[in-house]
């Protein structure tokens, strides 16, 4: 595992297993490895099956953007749809 150094501290800190303290450090590389895009098509999916409408699901990524781990530029609402709808 390339972050051994990582999973060695979570399994001192925290009650995990080293098996389980691998999978959170996979997981969290895989949600930050996500672009903007795969970012905009996965919360439209997840807020929609929430039941919000089309406006505040774009308004809502549109907030949230911002503050992923590496922010991409500024959407506005009509980019957002396209990435979704195409």
């Amino acid at each position: 595992m390339p972050h051994d150094d990582l999973v060695d501290h979570l399994v001192r800190s925290t009650p995990l297993q080293r098996g389980e303290a691998a999978r959170v450090v996979l997981d969290v590389l895989a949600y930050f490895d996500e672009t903007a895009e795969e970012f905009v098509r996965r919360r439209h999916r997840e807020l929609q099956s929430g039941g919000l409408n089309n406006t505040e699901i774009f308004e809502r990524i549109a907030a949230e953007l911002p503050h992923r781990a590496v922010a991409p530029p500024e959407l506005s609402l009509r980019q957002l749809r396209r990435i979704v709808y195409g």
